[in-house]
């Protein structure tokens, strides 16, 4: 590391501002190195609480929104989790330190394997990563005790819905993708249950048979 270069303890006092006060959470962010997980030529800028383009017109969630929707799960370590939209894997290695295990799916091959690529290089072997429509969820290893989505519809995708467990808890952000609402669930006999908005936030749009179109 250059001297005056940030690192993670740097990112754990941004998210510590930003109101995030779960320990574990903070511990696994101290723990996964965030340079690993972002496109060559941004390195400089891996400690710092901004998103980074990743191509496809996608780009990283933010660390402090990232981690309001991890603490929203409220994850004790023994879940089930599924992740809508892996990106670089960054957000996958925090869930991956903090829940007994992850399937995380990706649109994009290209992501996908620079993702593994990334998550296999810090020795996290409790995740599973799918190609395909993440709208659709992943459901054939359903039911999930924990949902996270990284893109905005309108709308929880029946889909996912239905793939959580009972007493399980999604948070996804509601709206048209730029102008939303980051919302955690917790499903019940019937059906979802909205208990509250997490944060205003900015999102690409969830693409997919069950999202926008493609």
């Amino acid at each position: 590391m250059t001297e005056g270069a940030l690192s993670p303890e740097d990112l754990v006092r941004a998210l510590r501002a930003a109101g995030i006060s779960d320990e574990r959470l903070l511990q696994a962010v101290r723990a996964t190195p965030r340079a690993a997980f972002v496109p060559t030529g941004h390195h400089t800028h891996a400690y710092q609480d901004v998103p980074l383009s990743i191509g496809h017109g996608q780009v990283t969630t933010q660390p402090s929104l990232s981690a309001m929707m991890i603490e929203g799960l409220g994850l004790s370590g023994d879940e089930h989790v599924l992740e809508i939209g892996t990106g670089l894997g960054f957000q996958t290695a925090l869930l991956a330190r903090l829940a007994a295990d992850v399937v995380t799916i990706e649109m994009w091959p290209d992501l996908a394997d620079q993702a593994q690529r990334n998550l296999a290089g810090q020795g996290l072997r409790n995740i599973e990563l799918r190609v395909g429509d993440g709208s659709g969820g992943v459901p054939d290893r359903a039911p999930y005790e924990a949902i996270i989505v990284s893109a905005a519809f309108p709308e929880v995708p029946a889909p996912l819905a239905g793939q959580l467990r009972f007493g399980g808890c999604l948070v996804q952000p509601l709206g048209p993708g730029g102008r939303d609402q980051v919302v955690s669930f917790l499903r019940t006999a019937e059906g979802l249950e909205r208990r509250r908005v997490l944060t205003p936030a900015y999102f690409v749009r969830l693409r997919g048979r069950y999202g926008f179109p493609s």
